[in-house]
């Protein structure tokens, strides 16, 4: 399981690029941003557009429009372009520009998985007591690498046209023509430019247009939207009916991302015109290597704040951070089909070190580190510190070269992830690992039998948070929790691209899969209810989320197996069975994500940049933490502090909720009214939560806060750190 930001969702982040490049060697490619739209003509911001350029390319119209990459002018405005250092500086301090920041590159973050959230069928995905059928017209947009269009999780087969709200297109390029689009994949563009303009030019590029080469966009989209597919499998493995969680919503792909990455300038191209197509939700499951910069010089950030004001939901990935002897068995993870005949000796990998390599170094199988006499027709046991699939299975080859014939891999990271090796292999964690190594050490003459790998449904306990999974808390803005909630993401069986092994599916783990899952089941909200906001939709999956896991026991984090909190699953565990009766919901809009932004420094004349109105800070929140979020953290209590929230009715007319709150450590937690009394669909009621220091406590404490009525159990994490004293100690 892997955890999931909306951190572009209802995006209280704003960025601002500007993009600055020259023709000589010093130039780079810059995003310039400049706000919301001015409500000018599209064709008249190109102009403009070029007429910013030129007067830092000494008045040459032909040199600004060669230096011009792209322009955004349909969700926002701002532009793309090569620039020195120095041309960038210029045009950031024109009039109207928000920021300038060079063109990054953002890493993709790399089925029975809709049954184990207790959404069943196939292609209906009905939940009790509410018909999703009008998922057939809500548009999903795929921000990734493309799609492989003839999969049958891409069928149209018994779909109705078109939605006429749509306005997207189906762009023609390399194996990609308009026959390749129908009523389930509706649109498709690809982006490049700002890829070429960073990337060696002569390097091959693999379909220049919407078809996924890499399988990674194909395979997020069918988690989310796939079509029911009879016999899913992976070389026989986890097979059986699979389908993605709105199988019958519409498709739009917006293919940015190649194969060393994903660019900001086509980001924001493809986000530009995605809010112009008409999408109503966006997924995208790649984001930056390092922790994300400021608001206003993130493109996902600038993108999905505009999207979300514009009332397209954003979903983002928070990142990525055999058999023995004496007939004991141990599971481990693999993907590889092959197995031993017959059980053989099992030693250490270090046992088998050659030339000049320390036992040490060959305990983690490098290369040429194993003398071919002493690892023979045996089972080694190998090490692993790397983060890359490809890494493993460079072991496995190591390990076949020298004559190995099976290989146990001890990540040291404890990831859980299964790929296909070269050899019969099994991956296990450092605790299973140290058992293995203690019956190697502790018997004479060690045997083992790896055996081909096999599904396995129904382990306990699960879910579990995986150890790749990106954790708390939100390093820019800590009154903010992050992660916002869990999903399925490891080990993941999905449509592939038969361009990259010629499969035509296949398994993968990250939090790129669990981002998919999340923009299922806000699609099926959406279905079931059109009008509702983008932060009502977040609240709705946040506030149902299950801290259980199915054993009913708290769920713990791999690998050293200790209770999770907020920290790694945010609110909890996505409950796709409960999301549809919220009872009530934590609502947002501009507005609100105006004041957070004033709460946080930024002054009118950078937020009037951004919105491009009259936008005041009159309304500022007194803190970060005032923002009308389905969770509630304070990371610098000191002794007492208030916080309000406002809920909207979106269950029975006539209802009565109390408050029932789990106290973190060391921390009292009173709310006052204690009872919510509404009478009507849409009522708003304010309350508000104090917290005050108890005792000395050294960290985060987590706890809950609950409104429970007859039908309806509405929950929000709290997280909160109390400041030290002035004497230096924990008050």
């Amino acid at each position: 399981m892997a955890s999931i930001s909306w951190c572009c969702l209802f995006c209280l982040f704003l960025a601002v690029f500007v993009a600055q490049v020259g023709f000589c060697s010093s130039s780079k490619v810059y995003v310039v941003y400049m706000g919301g739209k001015s409500g000018d003509d599209p064709d008249d911001v190109l102009s403009q557009n070029h007429h910013m350029l030129a007067s830092v390319h000494g008045g040459s119209v032909e040199q600004a429009q060669a230096s011009h990459l792209y322009s955004y002018r349909h969700g926002f405005e701002g532009f793309a372009a090569k620039l020195t250092d120095e041309q960038a500086s210029q045009i950031a301090k024109m009039p109207g520009v928000v920021s300038v920041f060079p063109n990054l590159k953002r890493k993709l973050h790399t089925t029975h998985s809709w049954d184990f959230m207790g959404l069943v069928g196939e292609e209906t995905m009905e939940i009790p007591g509410h018909s999703t059928k009008n998922q057939v017209n809500v548009i999903i947009g795929f921000i990734d690498t493309g799609i492989w269009p003839e999969s049958p999780s891409f069928s149209d087969a018994d779909m109705p046209p078109v939605p006429p709200r749509w306005r997207g297109k189906c762009q023609l390029g390399e194996a990609f023509n308009a026959s390749s689009c129908n009523r389930k994949v509706i649109g498709a563009r690809y982006y490049m430019s700002g890829y070429e303009a960073e990337e060696d030019s002569s390097r091959i590029m693999s379909f220049r247009s919407p078809r996924d080469s890499s399988g990674h966009g194909s395979h997020t989209a069918s988690i989310a939207a796939g079509r029911y597919v009879t016999n899913m499998n992976y070389k026989g493995l986890a097979a059986g009916g699979a389908r993605g969680g709105a199988p019958m919503a519409r498709i739009a792909v917006y293919k940015t991302c190649w194969e060393s990455g994903c660019y900001d300038v086509d980001l924001l191209a493809a986000f530009d015109d995605a809010i112009r197509d008409g999408v109503h939700i966006l997924s995208v499951s790649l984001g930056p290597d390092a922790p994300q910069g400021d608001y206003f010089n993130d493109a996902i950030s600038i993108g999905s704040f505009h999207a979300a004001s514009l009332g397209v939901l954003v979903v983002a990935s928070v990142g990525n951070a055999g058999t023995r002897g004496n007939a004991t068995k141990f599971m481990g993870e693999s993907l590889s089909l092959s197995e031993m005949n017959a059980s053989a000796r099992i030693i250490y990998a270090s046992e088998a070190h050659a030339g000049y390599f320390t036992p040490y170094q060959s305990s983690y199988c490098l290369d040429s580190s194993l003398n071919v006499t002493k690892a023979r027709g045996k089972v080694l046991v190998c090490r692993h510190a790397e983060s890359s699939s490809e890494s493993k299975l460079a072991k496995s080859k190591i390990v076949k070269e020298a004559g190995g014939v099976g290989m146990v891999l001890i990540d040291e990271a404890d990831k859980d992830v299964a790929i296909p090796f070269a050899i019969p292999s099994a991956v296990v964690g450092r605790e299973m690992g140290r058992k293995i190594l203690s019956y190697i050490n502790n018997t004479r003459k060690p045997m083992s039998k790896i055996s081909r790998a096999k599904t396995v449904l129904g382990s306990q306990p699960a879910p579990r948070i995986a150890s790749f999974s990106s954790k708390g808390p939100n390093s820019l803005t800590p009154e903010i929790l992050k992660p916002d909630v869990a999903a399925p993401g490891l080990n993941i069986l999905a449509a592939w691209s038969p361009a990259d092994g010629k499969m035509q599916f296949n398994i993968l783990s990250g939090t790129s899969m669990s981002c998919p899952h999340i923009t299922g089941v806000a699609t099926l909200i959406k279905a079931v209810h059109p009008s509702w906001s983008p932060s009502a939709i977040k609240s709705a999956i946040m506030t149902t989320a299950t801290i259980l896991d199915k054993r009913d026991k708290p769920i713990r984090v791999d690998p050293e197996g200790r209770m999770a909190n907020a920290f790694d699953y945010g609110s909890g565990f996505v409950d796709p069975k409960r999301v549809l009766d919220p009872g009530l919901v934590y609502d947002a809009h501009s507005v609100d994500y105006k004041a957070f932004l004033c709460s946080i420094g930024y002054d009118e004349k950078s937020l009037r940049l951004v919105t491009r109105d009259n936008s005041t800070c009159d309304q500022t929140f007194k803190a970060a933490s005032s923002l009308n979020y389905p969770s509630i953290t304070i990371p610098n209590l000191k002794d007492s502090f208030s916080v309000t929230r406002t809920v909207t009715n979106v269950g029975r007319a006539r209802s009565v909720y109390k408050a029932v709150v789990s106290n973190p450590a060391g921390i009292n937690v009173t709310v006052v009214p204690k009872q919510l009394i509404f009478n009507r669909y849409g009522q708003k009621i304010k309350f508000t939560v104090n917290f005050k220091v108890a005792a000395p406590s050294k960290g985060y404490a987590f706890g809950f806060l609950t409104w429970r009525s007859a039908d309806a159990r509405v929950t929000s994490p709290l997280v909160v750190r109390a400041a030290p004293s002035p004497m230096g100690l924990m008050r």
